[in-house]
């Protein structure tokens, strides 16, 4: 029963993507959390954790998750790799505010970094999977 369950999902985009994100996730509190350790503001920390987390996702997304929607080179792959980053900016953007917000108000900033996760993950999904590599 349960390989009847789980077998599916393992196989779905969704999933390669919440591994690939997982990933790219690692990346990015590696950084920020050293960035912090160093003395980096959090906005700041949070931001260029983040932004090392984009590479990271751009490596494994277009050649892992979707690769068989990843354009195949010229002005087509430029076009997929700016609308990435567009994709991503939106989520930094997310990530920034919301990690900064958090500060503001008091609240410890891993926490906050964790709200803006899941709201970064969900937009960029959407955005990756219906207009990137449509």
């Amino acid at each position: 029963m349960l390989n009847r369950t789980i077998l599916p999902l393992l196989r779905t985009q969704w999933f390669a993507y919440l591994l690939v994100s997982a990933v790219a996730l690692a990346g990015d509190m590696a950084a920020f959390l050293a960035l912090l350790r160093a003395g980096v503001a959090p906005a700041l920390a949070g931001a260029a954790g983040y932004s090392f987390g984009i590479a990271v996702h751009w490596i494994l997304s277009s050649r892992l998750v979707f690769a068989l929607r990843a354009a195949p080179g010229g002005t087509a792959r430029m076009r997929q790799k700016a609308e990435f980053v567009g994709s991503a900016l939106i989520g930094l953007v997310l990530t920034t505010v919301i990690v900064g917000l958090g500060d503001k108000a008091g609240i410890d900033p891993r926490l906050a970094k964790g709200a803006a996760i899941a709201v970064s993950f969900t937009c960029t999904w959407l955005l990756r999977s219906r207009i990137v590599f449509r």
